[in-house]
């Protein structure tokens, strides 16, 4: 009889646990995330930033600093963060290991596992940027960050990358010839080397609006907008093309196989379009941004590969939550947003403003707080009766 009251026990406890998971399992992963820029003055809170993703289930999170209030703000709310290392810390961060080691512990442990921070981006753009001082630390500031997180047991949990424009290749065009510049080899290499060791990816910044802009008479605003396009072929590979992302993408997968690293992933760590633009820049339109960040995330959506690479599923953080009113260049380098400052949504692609997202998360929380309220409701009843069925 005792082991029929220890099997009917171990039932309620089994029903239970699945109740209690059931409320708390996260259920949104894939391949869709985004830039969480900040050089404004004008947009939304943190905390309000954080309610925004939630309810456009954007759970794929990159920001460029390691902001203390940013890191509050998503601890407890599921959203997986990759935080930055800003480039003017990289010499810095090259040259003393306990500097990185203390880095590491504030802005990273400190705020583990509360707030999940899946990775540490060292540096932006560096290799084929203007400072040649950054290209020789950069490396070492990659190891040192790398040694802290696993000295502190984290290496399993925080991932080390850094992100690369455009400027490191040459030949891109067709994707096939694509290597890396003759000077940044000596740097990449090594860099790729330890990389592959740690089993860290190659993180691409891949603007085809940029690209688009450059030679505009040459390329097809289609291809670049994953419109209905003849694309292009690449004779080499006998692939078909028919959107700019993928070719860059490709281009990226064959320099890497030039280099000797067939094996590594690519992802795409900023892509995006501007939605205005100076006089020169015609092509940023929020018709376009529209198009080209609409038919982005239905491509993400299929969760598939790139014609050179079918089984590597595409994934990509977009640029960016918000317009940047502080940002300096061209207008539209302020123009990015997927949200204007105020939490509206800037054009349709299917998410919905703060003020919608805000009702939305307070309804959820009140579904939430009903269900705990009937499983705790559940729980009572069914160990009372398990109880009265046991002293039998």
């Amino acid at each position: 009889m005792k082991s029929h009251h220890h099997q009917l026990l171990f039932m309620f406890l089994v029903f239970f646990a699945q109740k209690i998971e059931l409320l708390t399992a996260e259920t949104f992963t894939g391949t869709y995330g985004i830039n969480y820029g900040r050089i404004a003055d004008n947009i939304p809170s943190p905390d309000e930033v954080a309610t925004l993703l939630r309810a456009a289930k954007i759970k794929n999170v990159r920001i460029y600093d390691a902001d203390q209030s940013v890191l509050k703000a998503f601890s407890g709310t599921g959203l997986q963060l990759v935080v930055g290392l800003p480039n003017g810390f990289v010499k810095e961060m090259s040259a003393n290991a306990s500097h990185a080691m203390t880095w590491v512990k504030e802005n990273v442990q400190a705020f583990l596992p509360k707030t999940s921070i899946r990775g540490i981006a060292v540096g932006n753009e560096i290799l084929g940027g203007g400072d040649y001082e950054l290209w020789e630390a950069l490396l070492g500031a990659v190891k040192n960050i790398y040694n802290a997180v696993d000295k502190l047991g984290l290496a399993d949990v925080v991932q080390i990358t850094t992100s690369h424009s455009q400027a490191v290749f040459d030949n891109s065009y067709p994707p096939s010839s694509c290597i890396f510049r003759e000077n940044i080899a000596q740097f990449m290499k090594p860099l790729l080397e330890f990389f592959s060791q740690i089993g860290s990816p190659f993180c691409l910044n891949a603007y085809p609006f940029l690209a688009y802009m450059s030679d505009p008479e040459n390329i097809d605003i289609n291809y670049a907008l994953f419109q209905k396009t003849k694309g292009i072929y690449d004779m080499k590979t006998d692939l078909h093309y028919d959107n700019m992302l993928d070719a860059q993408i490709d281009a990226t997968y064959a320099a890497l196989e030039d280099a000797g690293f067939k094996k590594m992933e690519v992802i795409v760590t900023e892509t995006g379009w501007a939605s205005l633009g100076d006089a020169n820049e015609a092509a940023a339109t929020v018709n376009n941004a529209r198009t080209f960040n609409y038919n982005l995330r239905k491509r993400l959506a299929k969760k598939k590969g790139t014609p050179l690479r079918p089984k590597m599923v595409v994934k990509a953080y977009i640029f960016a939550i918000f317009n940047e009113n502080l940002k300096s260049g061209p207008t539209s380098e302020r123009n990015f947003g997927l949200f204007k400052p105020d939490g509206s949504i800037s054009y349709d692609i299917g998410f919905h403003g703060l003020s919608s997202a805000e009702s939305s998360l307070l309804s959820l929380k009140a579904v939430q707080s009903g269900l705990t309220k009937s499983y705790i409701l559940i729980l009572t009843i069914s160990a009372a009766a398990l109880i009265l069925f046991l002293k039998q």
